[in-house]
């Protein structure tokens, strides 16, 4: 984050100058939910404007929701919270702004610098605690809070997307899809589909706190269905964290949400243990150590002068020169002349239509007697594209076997998404059945509890395999991969096929980070979307990559 050109970047020629109002200065970032701009009040104040995905706006249901979580949202005020100030859920497309805030999730800062000082995680899990009781007070609650929705500012951090991260329908759920969150940051009663309270986010909050502590996730990484099983089944092992922190980490991580300490209690704890710090204001300090220097932020965008035209001078007044009455006679002779072009212009009109009408209609005729020859001639090509190499030649960037978009639909495909979806050593991804997670062989299948018709796992061969040796990669024997330029965030269909025109099977993982969008292209013609939410790979053996994913099938 010390770059400010890897903050705010230029806008693109897709991107709107303006939404509702809000004249945009920059791009922030993008992710499954739509792209994240920075704009300015009228006051020029700084605010982040999130424009939805046209195909989340595009459904009914969604706009219901996120209208409900805009207005519930609205209520939260807290000195820990970025506020959300203006939103449209009925506009096109819809819209929120929120307060900006200069400063890195902290992820982002746990990647950068590794696990926090004590101090710091003393002053996180008071000012995330402090963000709670604002939360909770307005009859929310988060569900979903973990490292990349806290961000670290100059004065202390700020929780995001309360509320709001519900209703995307992209971020928000598990594989399984029975529950609403994140894996690695659940409490026990929301990975099992229970009951879920404030005291869900107090458990979420422990996780967040650990993760800043340890410099990853409590409960590890790997497959989510077995850190779900962790979580619900087994108690957290304490001993990697400060010693001075495990107190308040039992309380907050109990299994029983009775026993789980309360938002106050925990600012409580923390002041008590900062001491002198907090009435010295201390907590600044701290922050810049973790946060860096801070970038400076884009003026306001100015509003267009507008065009002043000049005034005309003055023209003499000529003389006619021709007597009256003849004029009026020669304006006579124009009107008539004007009248028959506009009805012989009129008769042409008519004339064309008919004769198209007619053509049309020979044109039905035509097609309908050759419609039975075109099946079964669509059918043989079926046959053949089928029956063709699928690996190890492209044409033009195309996967060979793949289809012609102009053939196989009558519209544009409609995207699919599939959240939360992570790759190993042991989950590859299918992109025909992408939560159809695969075992690297059937040893594998034995110890994961709830994964089911494992009989056949060591027959079936997942597309897309993540593989760690020197380095870290993606590869596929079948379906072309790459990586979307990280100044061109927001990738839709079509900048994905224009990625991929000289795309390859394999693409090394030390170019891509939180953020990053890949693309990938199966020889049937889906294409895919990739949008990176975590990845590691410092230790081979247990690396990951994890995120959401968004297909287009026949694209």
């Amino acid at each position: 984050m010390n770059n400010a050109t890897e903050v705010f970047q230029p806008l693109q020629a897709d991107d709107p100058p303006l939404v509702a109002g809000y004249r945009l200065a920059a791009r922030l970032g993008a992710g499954g939910m739509g792209r994240v701009y920075l704009s300015h009040t009228q006051g020029g104040r700084p605010v982040a404007i999130k424009v939805i995905r046209p195909e989340l706006a595009d459904d009914p249901a969604f706009r219901r929701r996120f209208s409900r979580e805009i207005k519930a949202a609205q209520r939260v005020r807290g000195a820990y919270t970025a506020e959300l100030i203006d939103a449209d859920a009925d506009g096109v497309p819809p819209w929120l702004a929120t307060l900006y805030v200069p400063g890195p999730s902290l992820a982002d800062a746990v990647a950068r610098r590794g696990p926090l000082p004590v101090p710091a995680v003393l002053w996180l899990m008071a000012g995330v605690a402090e963000a709670l009781q604002a939360i909770h007070g307005a009859g929310i609650v988060h569900r979903d809070l973990k490292p990349s929705n806290v961000l670290l500012a100059a004065d202390g951090p700020r929780v995001i997307d309360f509320g709001i991260s519900l209703t995307s329908g992209i971020t928000s759920h598990t594989a399984t899809g029975a529950s609403v969150g994140t894996p690695q940051f659940m409490a026990p009663e929301q990975a099992s589909a229970g009951e879920v309270t404030a005291a869900t986010d107090v458990f979420a909050l422990g996780q967040t706190a650990a993760f800043a502590a340890l410099g990853e996730p409590l409960y590890g990484d790997g497959n989510s269905v077995g850190v779900l099983y962790r979580i619900v089944h087994e108690r957290p092992d304490l001993s990697l964290l400060p010693a001075q922190l495990r107190p308040l980490f039992a309380r907050c991580l109990a299994a029983d949400p009775e026993e789980r300490a309360t938002p106050a209690e925990i600012v409580e704890w923390c002041r008590q243990r900062l001491g002198r710090g907090v009435d010295v204001g201390a907590g600044p300090a701290v922050w810049r150590e973790v946060m860096g220097p801070e970038v400076p932020v884009p003026s306001p965008v100015p509003h267009p002068t507008p065009v002043q035209p000049m005034p005309l001078l003055p023209q003499p007044q000529l003389q006619p020169t021709v007597p009256v009455a003849d004029e009026r006679r020669a304006r006579r002779r124009r009107i008539r002349m004007l009248s028959v072009v506009v009805i012989v212009g009129s008769l042409l009109s008519v004339g064309v239509a008919w004769t198209n009408l007619n053509l049309s209609d020979r044109l039905r005729d035509r097609d309908a007697g050759a419609s039975s020859t075109s099946d079964r001639e669509s059918s043989a090509r079926s046959s053949a594209s089928s029956s063709a190499p699928s690996s190890g030649s492209k044409t033009g960037g195309r996967a060979a076997g793949g289809s012609d978009p102009s053939s196989t639909a009558s519209g544009p495909p409609k995207p699919i998404a599939y959240p939360v979806m992570m790759l190993n050593a042991t989950l590859r991804l299918d992109l025909k059945d992408p939560y159809r997670y695969l075992l690297k062989d059937a040893e594998d299948a034995k110890d994961a509890k709830d994964v089911k018709d494992d009989r056949s796992a060591k027959e079936r061969k997942a597309d897309i395999r993540f593989v760690c040796g020197q380095t870290c990669a993606l590869e596929s024997d079948t379906s072309l991969i790459d990586w979307v330029p990280s100044e061109k965030p927001g990738a839709t269909l079509e900048s994905c096929r224009a990625t991929l025109v000289d795309a390859e099977h394999t693409l090394p993982l030390a170019i891509v980070a939180a953020g990053s969008e890949i693309c990938f292209e199966h020889p049937s013609g889906d294409v895919a979307l990739f949008v990176v939410d975590v990845k590691s790979t410092a230790l081979p053996d247990s690396g990951f990559v994890s995120g959401d994913l968004t297909v287009w099938r026949a694209a």
